[in-house]
């Protein structure tokens, strides 16, 4: 298939009439064609009204319509073939085995929505019948569960597939009934293009209102808060910087009707190194550390970018086994010159700060990121909260506390987070017990005796957590819960039978 650059509104390829942009080939470091449009406001108004038109007709498909529309949505990703793998490959900069797995992750994710329509507990039914001889008489009740409307959904930067136009944002909200309009992440339009083909197909073959999907491309910050800001747009699905994620929410807050913004945003995701884990297991962690540490060129939200553990001989030897496993690391293409030139900005903030020690810094290079590690003292991370920023890449801070009631101050000072990793032993049991109720309030995931890099497709999974890793700490945008974000609840009293909702009625009651 050839990439004509081109945005999708309506089901047909529409090319931008907005300013040019292309794509960056990181590893090349040279641009790549062909070039790209932004779409107009009056391009992205036809696309919002086009998503309100089809609302209606495509919630009201059956389960299993839009089952099957989500499996053919993947069917159709696989039948890129290596033509997608070499594009994502080439726009991120990210080896292909990264990119292959990122496609199955991409076609799980839609097929686990698949299974979790064909169950449909989704719609959380509750049925109240009548009790007339009640006193007062209580009215037959029955509650379902209903797509919110159109969702706007943000491509990340960080996954060109799983996060993108077919990612996980894309898969829930469908799964909903809510069409979406993504903004195509200006860093991969070319793959954006080449899935949006796929799912443009699957609608047409799945007999689905082509309005109920677009893809609109632009280089700027423009188009995403034309979106934002339309009536038609009522929910908002992001992954990206928080600076990003709160110039969303302030634009749908702003709006005459608010919508909710669900987005990721930022997380260092801490990991308390226990001391029995420490004396018995030193060696093994800081060489898994720093295999997590330098995944993906650190350019994972879930990240280690912070390390705890008690001062004495066993945190000097993982100082030294982290630091010789993180020097042999090598430099690679990060996604974007942005994200690499803020990268090297952490980086050097980290090194020349007075209370912060340079314990590894693999070989820089300007455009690459390489891995990095740094300590501190609890006492400087507490006085000084730009410690606890994150830096986005390849690089953690190591902070070094006296003793088991400074570590858990350091936990309780510490913003929400994605994840929180416990490397414990049994007889680090009653320290863990004593951190736990303390990373239930601030994380949306707790590991133990992992890294918290891999993200897995499962029903039970929550990707998500209390600001500022999310803007909303009761969602998930990974898991089968992902769904309740772009879902509301709707009663109906006294309803005759025959209006009532198929799943409402009384040979669908369980």
């Amino acid at each position: 298939m050839t990439i004509s650059g081109e945005a999708f509104i309506g089901g047909m390829p529409v090319r931008g009439k907005g300013q040019p942009f292309t794509a960056w080939n990181p590893t090349e470091g040279q641009s790549m064609e062909p070039a790209f449009h932004a779409v107009d406001a009056a391009q992205i108004d036809l696309a919002c009204r086009l998503a309100e038109a089809a609302f209606d007709g495509f919630r009201a498909s059956s389960d299993e319509q839009r089952a099957t529309l989500l499996e053919t949505i993947g069917h159709q990703i696989e039948e890129l073939g290596d033509e997608l793998i070499a594009r994502a490959c080439a726009e991120s900069g990210l080896p292909r085995a990264r990119i292959e797995g990122e496609r199955t992750r991409t076609v799980n994710q839609l097929k686990l929505f698949a299974n979790l329509l064909r169950q449909g507990e989704w719609n959380e039914v509750v049925i109240d019948r009548a009790l007339p001889d009640r006193t007062p008489p209580r009215p037959d009740l029955r509650r379902r569960m209903i797509g919110l409307g159109p969702v706007a959904v943000f491509g990340a930067s960080n996954f060109p597939l799983a996060f993108s136009v077919a990612g996980g944002d894309t898969a829930s909200a469908l799964a909903a009934g809510c069409p979406v309009l993504v903004k195509a992440h200006p860093a991969h339009p070319g793959t954006s293009e080449l899935v949006a083909h796929a799912v443009a197909r699957a609608l047409a073959q799945c007999h689905m209102p082509a309005g109920a999907f677009a893809l609109l491309t632009g280089a700027g910050n423009e188009v995403g808060q034309e979106l934002v800001r339309h009536p038609a747009v009522k929910a908002v699905g992001f992954t990206g910087s928080r600076a990003g994620g709160l110039a969303l929410m302030a634009l749908a807050a702003a709006r005459p009707q608010p919508i909710p913004v669900y987005a990721e945003m930022s997380s260092i995701n801490p990991v308390f190194l226990l001391p029995a884990a420490l004396a018995a297991r030193c060696g093994q962690i800081a060489t898994d550390f720093a295999a997590s540490l330098a995944l993906g060129v650190g350019q994972f939200c879930t990240n280690p970018g912070l390390l705890l553990a008690l001062d004495g001989p066993d945190v000097e030897r993982f100082e030294l086994a982290a630091a010789l496993a993180v020097a042999e690391g090598r430099a690679a293409p990060m996604l974007t010159p942005g994200i690499a030139q803020a990268y090297q900005r952490g980086m050097r903030q980290l090194a020349e700060h007075p209370q912060v020690a340079t314990l590894a810094m693999a070989g820089q290079h300007d455009g690459k990121g390489a891995p990095a590690l740094f300590r501190t003292s609890a006492d400087a991370f507490l006085a000084q909260h730009a410690l606890a920023d994150e830096v986005f890449g390849p690089a953690a801070l190591l902070v070094v506390c006296r003793d088991m009631a400074q570590m858990r101050q350091v936990a309780e000072s510490l913003e929400g987070q994605l994840t929180a990793t416990l490397q414990m032993e049994a007889d680090d049991l009653d320290a863990a017990k004593a951190l736990l109720p303390v990373l239930e309030r601030k994380a949306g995931r707790i590991l133990a005796n992992g890294f918290p890099t891999g993200v897995d497709v499962a029903a039970a999974m929550v990707h998500g957590g209390p600001f500022p890793a999310t803007s909303d700490g009761r969602s998930t945008s990974v898991g089968t819960a992902a769904i309740q974000r772009f879902l509301r609840p709707v009663a109906y009293q006294n309803l005759p039978h025959a209006l009532l909702p198929s799943v409402l009625r009384d040979d669908n009651d369980a």
